[in-house]
């Protein structure tokens, strides 16, 4: 049985390394477990190069979209969620792009082109310097915040 997320492990705040983030491969910030703003914050700011300001742009275009929105680092990723419902999105440094993952992709309309082998995710790939259609990708986000999230 899925583990229900509280509100306290939602909103719990990071112990900050002083040295910093290790990048894993592709560039991917290893930030530990937590659950609230402010680990994803962490990750954002150790996002290497263009890929930190693809980070702030989505943190802050999800924010937006879903005012109430929990957030937590797990497996070295931003999780985007609903308090009590799961977590809706996620993102993820690879070396030469930025993968968004919708956790019910084949639920949204239109459905975003990236396909998965997990039967219902699907993604949106940033590349360096792609434009990032705001208002499809704001409709996304509202869209999956509105379906059951995923218990991870």
């Amino acid at each position: 049985m899925a583990k229900r997320t509280s509100k306290s492990e939602m909103t719990a705040e990071p112990e900050q390394a002083a040295s910093g983030p290790t990048l894993l491969s592709g560039g991917n910030p290893q930030i530990a477990k937590r659950y609230g703003d402010g680990p994803v914050q962490a990750y954002i700011a150790a996002m290497p190069g263009w890929k930190n300001d693809v980070g702030r742009h989505l943190d802050a275009l999800i924010t937006r979209a879903v005012p109430d929105v929990q957030k937590a680092v797990k497996w070295n990723s931003p999780l985007y969620g609903i308090e009590g419902d799961g977590w809706f999105l996620g993102i993820h440094c690879f070396a030469k792009y930025v993968k968004v993952a919708f956790f019910r992709g084949t639920s949204l309309q239109p459905i975003p082109p990236g396909d998965s082998k997990s039967e219902q995710t699907r993604y949106l790939n940033i590349h360096e310097g792609d434009p990032i259609d705001e208002v499809r990708l704001a409709d996304w986000v509202k869209q999956a915040s509105q379906l059951p999230g995923e218990r991870m």
